[in-house]
Parts: structure tokens; sequence; C-alpha cells
């Protein structure tokens, strides 16, 4: 399913942070772990992934940092800072009142992953 641009871009910053929450990711395996993770449903294209991460990298929820792969190829790896953390947290409390809020609109039939 595709789903609306507006939807994808209010819960992608959320989704990345819970991700990186695992550990650092340069911007490729950031985006397959996301696929991953949501079963194909979620998918971040490049112009919509890296803008992202420069985003919340400005806004100091992760914290990016050139490093050289075992290949020798130097990849940039992005890692949610305390700040990020935080921000995590409230974002998923948020989340999860309104799965409540949408579980009464749609009879309990609303169940989220």
């Amino acid at each position: 399913m595709k789903f609306e641009s507006q939807l994808l871009k209010g819960i992608a910053p959320v989704v990345v942070l819970e991700i990186l929450s695992g550990g650092p990711m340069y911007g490729y395996e950031l985006g397959q772990a996301i696929e991953r993770r949501s079963g194909q449903i979620l998918t971040l294209g490049k112009g919509t992934l890296y803008p992202l991460l420069y985003n919340l990298e400005a806004k100091k929820l992760v914290r990016g940092k050139w490093q050289s792969s075992q290949s020798g190829r130097k990849r940039r790896y992005y890692s949610i800072t305390a700040k990020g953390e935080g921000e995590l947290a409230r974002q998923k409390a948020q989340l999860k009142e309104l799965t409540s809020g949408l579980n009464l609109v749609f009879g309990g039939a609303f169940v989220p992953a």
C-alpha cells in the first residue's frame, strides 16, 4: 500500500529515531532497516531519507559521523543523541495515545503493529 506523503512525513522522524535507537547506521542501511522492520510497508527513498536525516541532525536529535567501512569506503553513520532519545520517548507516548483514540473510533478494529 502506498501511503500519502503527508501521513508518512509525519511518522518518518519517529521511525528513524526508533531504528537508530538500536545503534548507529549509515543512510542506505537505515533505509533498508526501516523497510525490513515495517514488513516492506514503510519505504523512504533517498530524496526523503537524507533531507530528514539532515533536519534531525540540525535539531541535534541525531549525530552524523564519517567513518571508513570495512571495504575502505567512507560512510556517514548516524546515531541518536540524548536529546533524540527524549524526543523519541515523547513521540512514542503520543503515538500510543493516538492508537488508543483510533481504536475507539474504529471500534477496536485498529490494531497497531
